[in-house]
């Protein structure tokens, strides 16, 4: 009799064991697919751009930081190489200078307004602005940036009235 009862409980003790091998099997095979859908990232290395080297040393920024495939440009506004502010009092012709700087900082990392994905504008002059919005027409020929227009007390220096500042996808 002992056989007996000693031979369904080795046969269940086997089949216990057979799921338990399986079963870790199982996860060692689910553990190894997670691994391999894990994407490696590695750390890239910002990337600095000095429009204006002396000026901005001067206020403390960079114009534009790129991070892989990300570019963050510092708002521009209407100056002059030393840091003067020119245009003083028309609003549309700062905004040309602004985009005119905007477009040297792109140029530098072989971009377009085409790749800008965020555009904020920042005016101390809101119902001038938007009397002149229609100009961003000639700057996004093929679709218009995410963004916002806050209309501000004040601007760095009390003779801007515009800054804008971008952030960049550059496709690769």
């Amino acid at each position: 009799m002992k056989k007996l009862t000693s031979q369904p409980a080795l046969l269940a003790l086997l089949l216990a064991l057979t799921f338990t091998i399986q079963s870790c099997e199982q996860k060692e095979k689910e553990a190894a697919k997670k691994v391999e859908k894990e994407i490696v990232v590695e750390s890239e290395k910002p990337e600095y751009f000095l429009l204006r080297p002396e000026v901005e040393k001067a206020y403390g920024y960079s114009h534009a930081v790129k991070i892989g495939n990300s570019i963050k440009i510092s708002g521009a506004v209407s100056m002059d190489d030393e840091g003067n502010p020119i245009a003083i009092g028309d609003l549309m012709q700062q905004m040309k200078n602004c985009y005119a700087d905007l477009e040297k900082v792109l140029k530098h990392y072989d971009c377009t307004f085409d790749d800008v994905v965020v555009e904020n504008v920042f005016t101390t002059n809101m119902p001038l602005f938007l009397e002149n919005a229609a100009y961003r027409n000639e700057i996004y020929t093929k679709q218009f940036p995410t963004g916002s227009w806050l209309g501000v007390k004040e601007l760095a220096l009390p003779e801007f009235m515009i800054e804008i500042e971008l952030e960049v996808h550059k496709s690769e």
